[in-house]
């Protein structure tokens, strides 16, 4: 079944430029989109999504109203929802494996509603710009590629990437929006920031700037060498961090081996962070940095979570609490 727009199928053959010029409407939505201000969200009531995460939910859920993931530049934010139960996923992709990912994220939704029945199958895609490496670019085109090859129709309804999402300034490319969110609820999305993102944000950023992987599978590295760019393994698979019928949130077990050249990153200044540890050095927000240096840190302070973090090998278990805000709660007493 393909990716449709206005029930007809995209066709894929064509420049994504011609198919917004096809598609006005398009462009129009995203244009609406990008003149909202972005709203700051607090923590009561959500969600907040990394990347390479995912959360699924539905309006049934007592504990989540929102989901939302921000610091998007070439990477896309995408929210899959289910008109007829409402069923809604956002997830913060970086083209590490999107078909797979697509994939994963469908089923997840598909759990939650009866695709036979009442309603239909919504994506909306945000993020990206018209970066220098053309990351943005080849982002857009695999997950327009992934929906296509689902098997159940897809109907894209916001398409706010890449040239859509794109400001010049003194010929510098930025994107428009850097995160969204979601009103579970409602169905509204909107340009947002996010004071909070937590429980475990170092350990989340952690879990994605190491490359690690879930249980007992091992990390692999790809170095250039002290001193040099540095990447992480590009093979670690998005995960699912929510469980919507217990209404909590599930973080790790994740293992990885120290950090290497930890403290020669550390002793760097902003600009050598900012450039080799960055896909858009120019286009990142302001506190990039800070958090770069706050997970490094983190990563030289727990070399083996295995033992620090995980010791008995189950995740980090939250709940919201009276005042809508995550709570740890012991794995043992579920």
């Amino acid at each position: 079944m393909p990716l449709l727009i206005n029930g007809e199928r995209i066709d894929l053959a064509r420049p994504t430029g011609d198919m917004i010029r096809a598609y006005p409407h398009l462009e129009e939505k995203a244009k609406l989109l990008r003149s909202q201000p972005a709203q700051i969200v607090e923590p009561k009531g959500l969600l907040y999504v990394q990347q390479r995460e995912f959360a699924v939910t539905t309006p049934e859920d007592g504990s989540v109203s929102i989901l939302g993931s921000d610091d998007a530049t070439t990477c896309h934010i995408v929210v899959l929802r289910h008109t007829g139960s409402g069923a809604t996923c956002l997830t913060h992709c970086d083209g590490s494996d999107t078909e797979a990912e697509v994939s994963l994220i469908m089923s997840s939704v598909k759990s939650f509603s009866n695709t036979t029945g009442h309603g239909r199958l919504e994506v909306h895609l945000v993020g990206g710009f018209n970066d220098d490496r053309q990351l943005s670019q080849k982002l857009t085109n695999q997950l327009l590629r992934a929906f296509d090859l689902q098997p159940d129709d897809v109907h894209l309804v916001t398409f706010c990437v890449t040239e859509l999402n794109d400001r010049e300034e003194k010929d510098i490319h930025f994107p428009i929006i850097y995160g969204i969110a979601v009103n579970v609820k409602t169905a509204e999305i909107f340009p947002a920031t996010f004071p909070e993102k937590g429980p475990d944000e170092d350990l989340r950023s952690a879990h994605i700037l190491t490359g690690a992987t879930e249980q007992n599978h091992c990390e692999r590295w790809k170095s250039r060498g002290k001193g040099q760019q540095w990447r992480s393994d590009t093979s670690a698979r998005l995960t699912n961090i929510y469980d919507a019928k217990m209404e909590q949130l599930h973080i790790g077990p994740y293992f990885w081996r120290p950090f290497p050249h930890v403290d020669f990153w550390l002793e760097q200044d902003d600009k050598q962070l900012l450039q080799n540890l960055s896909t858009s050095p120019l286009a990142e927000p302001p506190h990039f940095v800070s958090h770069i240096r706050s997970t490094l840190t983190f990563l030289k302070e727990h070399p083996f979570p295995s033992r620090s973090l995980f010791p008995d090998r189950k995740p980090r278990i939250y709940k919201k609490n009276e005042e809508g805000l995550w709570e740890q709660v012991c794995s043992d007493k579920i």
